[in-house]
């Protein structure tokens, strides 16, 4: 796996894990402003658009393309694709 898919993995793993951390205390009622839904929301979109550059580049290295020419595309793009 290339350097730059692990620095990718890295980062979904960090996201995920304060993803987890936040849900939990916004449902034990810890935290529970507007300063934290947004960060909730932020790490979402941000974790869709990681996993779609790791997509991007395993699909590019499967068909013999350079993995390093798969860009981030926007939340909005991101968002609306179907699983």
């Amino acid at each position: 796996m290339a350097e730059a898919d692990d620095r990718i993995l890295h980062r979904i793993t960090e996201m995920a894990h304060e993803e987890r951390e936040l849900r939990d205390a916004l449902s034990a009622g810890r935290v529970g402003g507007d300063e934290e839904h947004s960060r909730l929301g932020r790490l979402e979109r941000e974790l869709d658009q990681c996993w779609d550059l790791l997509r991007q580049r395993r699909a590019r290295m499967e068909f013999g393309q350079n993995p390093d020419d798969a860009q981030v595309r926007s939340a909005s793009v991101v968002e609306h694709y179907q699983s």
